[in-house]
């Protein structure tokens, strides 16, 4: 019988971890100031357009701030990368045998360490070095674009619903109907992403939906002050 192929997930880590952030905060960010703008006894009006701009301004931020950060680690591997080449080029011999002690540090015998070192060296040396000595692979690699993309989309997704939900609700409904339409969703965002990186799917649902409705309580709690003072 052919072997069962294996389907890891830690390829879709770099997507799936910006994609995950922005829907979170979509959901929580939204619904918490669309919960505030409500406690605060303020018109429908007033709270879509608070909750449409939260949308806008989130995803945008959510973009700029993935892209920023992720950019820096990408400069950082580039750099690194450059180093290893003119490390490389002017000391081959050196770096042979850091290949052959990093291999015989996990394991292989000394001889047989050395004859991968130098295979794997003779086929692509930046690669091995890149691998094995700085831990940078083909699948982990950061990708500016793709993760502010990610987040971005999965932002703007995860704020349409608290915004949709208060379009759609009575005002005198609106924090109710906002909250347990994004605690659920949250649920079902943590058992999703749960399922995609292969954990436990309860434990990560319960711990959305708990933080979520936390924030969005609080929020409304101080929209409810600011509304008194007023």
């Amino acid at each position: 019988m052919m072997p069962t192929a294996e389907h890891h997930r830690i390829f879709r880590i770099g997507w799936l971890r910006a994609a995950v952030l922005g829907a979170n905060d979509g959901i929580v960010s939204t619904a918490s100031l669309i919960a505030g703008v409500a406690a605060a006894q303020t018109s429908h009006e007033a709270i879509l357009a608070a909750g449409l701009a939260a949308l806008v301004a989130g995803a945008l931020s959510m973009a700029a701030g993935e892209y920023v950060s992720v950019r820096s680690q990408a400069d950082t591997e580039a750099a690194d990368l450059q180093m290893e080449m003119r490390s490389l080029r002017g000391n081959a011999a050196q770096e042979l045998d850091e290949l052959i002690g990093i291999y015989v540090a996990r394991g292989l015998s000394p001889d047989l360490a050395a004859q991968v070192a130098r295979q794997l060296t003779q086929h692509d040396a930046l690669d091995a070095h890149a691998r094995d000595e700085l831990g940078i692979s083909l699948h982990n690699r950061a990708r500016p674009v793709q993760a502010a993309a990610a987040s971005a989309g999965s932002f703007a997704v995860g704020a349409a619903l608290p915004l949709a939900v208060s379009a759609m609700a009575p005002l005198p409904g609106v924090i109710g109907a906002v909250t347990v339409a994004s605690v659920a969703c949250l649920g079902l965002l943590g058992a999703v992403s749960a399922r995609a990186g292969g954990a436990p799917m309860g434990r990560a649902s319960i711990r959305v939906m708990v933080l979520g409705a936390l924030a969005i309580g609080l929020t409304a709690g101080v929209g409810a002050l600011a509304g008194v003072a007023v």
